[in-house]
């Protein structure tokens, strides 16, 4: 018999971040390539509206408080070729790009270690305010010693207890999201000249081992209250957090024999703790270089090459998992050694995740030099939508972060071939739904996160509203 189980909906964010080389080390010299105007806000709205007119679901920004000095042990070399340094505050940009948007969302970075819950809360929800509800957190821990180091720390927290840590902070903004205000706490009566009805606003009391919090939600609840949220983690201490917290994944590795395992480890995980596995949407890194036909998207790469950088993406894979590989053998084989630092996800890609490959340092160059850690799909929009159905029927993943080798145009490009053959298969939204980000995703009446999550213990009914520790 035919099988005629629905194909999913293949879901594709763009994968950005405000610095000169994001993952295409050396691509930044090219001349069809806008990285350097990373600077310029017109950079950003431009590249907003090149995302919405394509259907993006969401514009993913990465961003770390690192200075990238594991390669040669210090800052110097990922300066020279601009590799993740410097960059600039993702938030910033988000108000004027939702200005010339009227659907895009926007996935921001934020480290739950480096600032404390309280201000934080209220920017998100500011800016869930001013886009009407599209934002995302994408929650990140840290992984890099300088980073820790810039805001004050020692040492870089081990890998497991920057997860604890993460998974209080979570606590106390879901209680100043959730918790704090009723829904119609904000009555706007003009006739009586009252604003706001203070018996329905209630402090929260967050007394925690790492975070202490006692007050009012500065701001009235935004329209989803708690943000989409995405995290990026695939250690196993990442994959137990994600499936507890975590709306959409961001999974990275060269092969489905790296991805397919996580993803339904964390399925398996979260439907254990009561959730529904099929509503966590993973998304995975992959670029895509496509042209009207198959040789000229091989033309485009070939072009490609010629200004990649390999050393500057072993300088990013240094970054990342905290070890220094000028001071290895480019033949040698990349080992792992369950290592408490770093990025634990990104070394456990090349090394232990696909027995069935031992990575170079060389070949991690050469691979990681365009595109990052994911796949590389090129061809015609026919064989790049075939790569891409294969990639999600292989990897159970939702879709992809799509990254690119020139910007925007790798993005112009998905949306002006690749879409409309997704499109044309029945794999790609016709158009957006209304709504917030998490009803474009979810579906109408789903602005609030379901009451299967954690956050929704927080809510007033479910509680007092009032979160409180042992001190």
């Amino acid at each position: 018999m035919p099988n005629t189980t629905p194909r999913k909906e293949i879901r594709v964010n763009a994968f950005a971040m405000a610095t000169p080389v994001h993952h295409s080390p050396g691509l930044w010299r090219h001349p069809d390539d806008r990285s350097l105007a990373y600077t310029s806000l017109e950079y950003w709205t431009d590249l907003a509206q090149i995302l919405e007119r394509g259907k993006f679901d969401a514009l993913f920004i990465a961003d770390s408080m690192a200075s990238n000095d594991v390669y040669g042990g210090s800052y110097h070399a990922a300066l020279k070729v601009g590799a993740q340094l410097p960059k600039l505050d993702p938030i910033v940009a988000v108000s004027a790009m939702a200005r010339v948007t009227t659907h895009l969302g926007f996935g921001i970075t934020s480290n739950a270690l480096y600032e404390p819950p309280y201000p934080f809360a209220r920017r998100m929800s500011t800016l869930d305010h001013l886009t009407k509800g599209r934002i995302g957190w994408n929650i990140v821990t840290g992984h890099t010693t300088s980073g820790a180091r810039a805001v004050g720390e020692k040492a870089l927290t081990p890998h497991d207890q920057r997860y604890d840590i993460a998974d209080e902070y979570l606590d106390a903004v879901y209680a100043l999201w959730e918790g704090s205000w009723d829904d119609d706490a904000a009555v706007r009566d003009r006739e009586h000249l009252v604003f706001a009805d203070p018996a329905k606003i209630r402090p929260i009391v967050h007394r925690g081992q790492h975070f202490q919090v006692e007050a009012i939600h500065l701001a009235e609840p935004s329209p989803q209250r708690t943000p989409v949220l995405f995290q990026a983690g695939a250690s196993t201490r990442g994959r137990a957090f994600a499936a507890r917290h975590a709306e959409c994944i961001f999974v990275s590795g060269p092969s489905p024999t790296v991805i397919a395992p996580v993803v339904a480890d964390t399925r398996r995980r979260a439907a254990a703790l009561g959730r529904d596995p099929r509503e966590i949407l993973f998304f995975s890194m992959a670029t895509v270089i496509v042209g009207a036909t198959e040789d000229e998207a091989r033309a485009k790469l070939e072009d490609y090459r010629r200004y990649i950088n390999p050393e500057a993406a072993l300088i990013l894979f240094s970054g990342w998992t905290g070890i220094d590989f000028s001071t290895w053998d480019l033949d040698a084989p990349i080992r792992f050694d369950d290592r408490a630092q770093g990025l634990v996800s990104a070394l456990e890609a090349f090394s232990i995740a696909d027995p069935d490959r031992v990575w170079t340092v060389r070949e991690l160059a050469e691979h990681n030099a365009i595109g990052g850690r994911g796949p590389v799909f090129v061809g015609s929009a026919e064989q790049v939508a075939d790569q891409i159905e294969a990639w999600v029927e292989a990897t159970d993943v939702d879709g992809l972060n799509l990254s690119y080798a020139v910007t925007p145009g790798g993005f112009a490009d998905f949306g002006t071939y690749v879409v409309p053959e997704l499109q044309r298969r029945g794999r790609f939204k016709a158009d957006y739904a209304p709504g917030t980000l998490r009803e474009k995703i979810y579906g109408a009446g789903r602005a609030r996160l379901p009451d299967t999550h954690p956050a929704a213990g927080f809510r007033p009914g479910a509680t007092d509203g009032v979160q409180r520790h042992a001190v």
